[in-house]
């Protein structure tokens, strides 16, 4: 059935007598008929944000893996990857966009906590590693996949993104029904089980991201700030069992000659991060749960860290040094994304030419003129080339009339997240709830106006 446009109108009785009776209520919004085949014009803007969450959820739900209902690392074979890889990081992203697929009615809130609870049920079987899961693992059999040379063991920060989504799934199935209470306690056991100051490697005050039975510490790599892993520190902190302490985020995360910055660019300040500010991915990864609005500590206020970040990322397109073809107002937005050279981190110190959807579109929360913009074109104007079955592809590039084919799930994922908090700010609501995260929160000195004072 063609996918069309149904315009509603509510018919009062005694019309014709409107001058001696109220005014008739205003007809409802039209809605419009989902089909994923489809690319519906003339839709309004809130239509329009629905179209496209709805769509770029159905990577995670119709095609998650069919063993475990994890995310699937990409949507075509690539680099040996194989058809079974899943990936820890992009499955927490797709658990918040199954929550909110359920909080907007495309799901019921019963199949979301069945699948969830399928995905947590075939992680507490999977190979883990002092409660920190691999990047990568099978998504028939748990078993890790290796992600690299010595990659083979534990990844803390690919561990926070998945807890991220879990703790979001923990506050958001409250029911008192059997499966509402067996997501919310399997997760509980899930969560409290990962031994995050076992990646201090040893008590010194930073975290390792890679911890291996093969390889051990050698891959040596400290998670150092201004990046996407802020949430690693605050989950570490929030711990019931295995928590940080404020020196390891202060002496561990919060240095090194990329934290700190403080210099303009386009006329916006950047108070934290690399010059330029660095992939966009910095701005949603962590904020898919962390509410940014209010969100300050000694060392920044983070809603102007993420949305300076985002102002200086479309200028530069906008400025456009490299007078790549495309760019501008309404084509922006320079993050981690294929390309038409392999997967690579653009930012304004790394152009190739590619625009990645994922960058503005997740940027909604941010620049929600500048992101508006460039949907809508990305949607009218270049969709035939650039919108499928499971939403916008993973990076284009009109210099070089390459269009990918690939969807990806770190990518995705944000996608429906960060809309959500834009229009909603039904994700930050959930992880924000939790007391595990607002006592992390609360222990790395930060302020929220989300943040409930303690009770003396």
């Amino acid at each position: 059935m063609t996918a069309r446009l149904l315009l509603l109108f509510l018919l009062l009785p005694g019309l014709l007598l409107a001058q001696q009776k109220p005014a008739p209520k205003k007809a409802p919004a039209k809605t419009v008929a989902f089909d994923p085949t489809k690319r519906p014009r003339n839709l309004t803007d809130d239509q329009l944000l629905d179209l496209v969450q709805r769509q770029t959820f159905r990577y995670f739900w119709d095609f998650g893996h069919p063993v475990s209902g994890m995310a699937r690392e990409r949507s075509n074979v690539a680099y040996d990857y194989g058809n079974e890889v899943v990936t820890t990081g992009g499955t927490g992203f797709g658990i918040m966009a199954i929550i909110v697929a359920a909080d907007r009615k495309w799901i019921t809130r019963e199949q979301a906590a069945t699948r969830i609870y399928k995905i947590v049920r075939f992680l507490e079987k999977a190979d883990q590693f002092h409660g920190v899961f691999p990047h990568w693992l099978d998504g028939a059999t748990g078993k890790v996949i290796r992600f690299g040379a010595k990659d083979d063991g534990g990844d803390v920060v690919e561990t926070s993104f998945l807890m991220e989504g879990l703790i979001c799934a923990r506050q958001y199935f409250t029911a008192d029904t059997p499966l509402e209470r067996d997501v919310r306690n399997h997760i509980g056991w899930m969560w409290e089980n990962v031994e995050w100051n076992w990646q201090t490697q040893g008590g010194q005050n930073v975290l390792y991201w890679h911890w291996s039975p093969n390889n051990g510490w050698s891959m040596n790599h400290q998670i150092h700030g201004w990046n996407e892993c802020l949430i690693t520190y605050v989950l570490a902190a929030a711990s019931p069992k295995y928590a940080i302490d404020k020196p390891v985020y202060d002496q561990g995360w919060a240095v090194g000659p990329e934290f700190k910055n403080g210099k303009e660019y386009y006329g916006v300040k950047l108070p934290l991060g690399p010059d330029l500010g660095g992939p966009l991915f910095f701005t949603h990864y962590s904020f898919l749960g962390i509410n940014p609005h209010g969100l300050k500590d000694q060392y920044a206020d983070y809603w102007q860290q993420n949305q300076n970040h985002t102002l200086i990322n479309y200028a530069y397109c906008v400025d456009n040094p490299k007078k790549y073809k495309g760019y501008g107002p309404n084509t922006w937005g320079l993050t981690a994304s294929d390309s038409y050279k392999g997967y690579a981190a653009h930012n304004p110190k790394e152009d190739l030419g590619v625009i990645s959807p994922t960058a503005a579109l997740s940027a909604f929360p941010y620049t929600p003129e500048h992101s508006m913009r460039a949907l809508k074109h990305f949607y009218y104007d270049l969709g035939d080339k650039i919108w499928g079955e499971y939403g916008f592809v993973d990076g284009f590039s009109e210099q070089h009339n390459w269009y990918a084919k690939s969807y990806l799930a770190i990518d995705q994922g944000p996608i429906v997240g960060m809309i959500e908090n834009h229009r909603t700010g039904l994700l930050w609501k959930l992880f924000m709830s939790s007391p595990d995260v607002q006592r992390g929160l609360t222990k790395l000195g930060f302020e929220s106006p989300m943040i409930k004072p303690v009770a003396k």
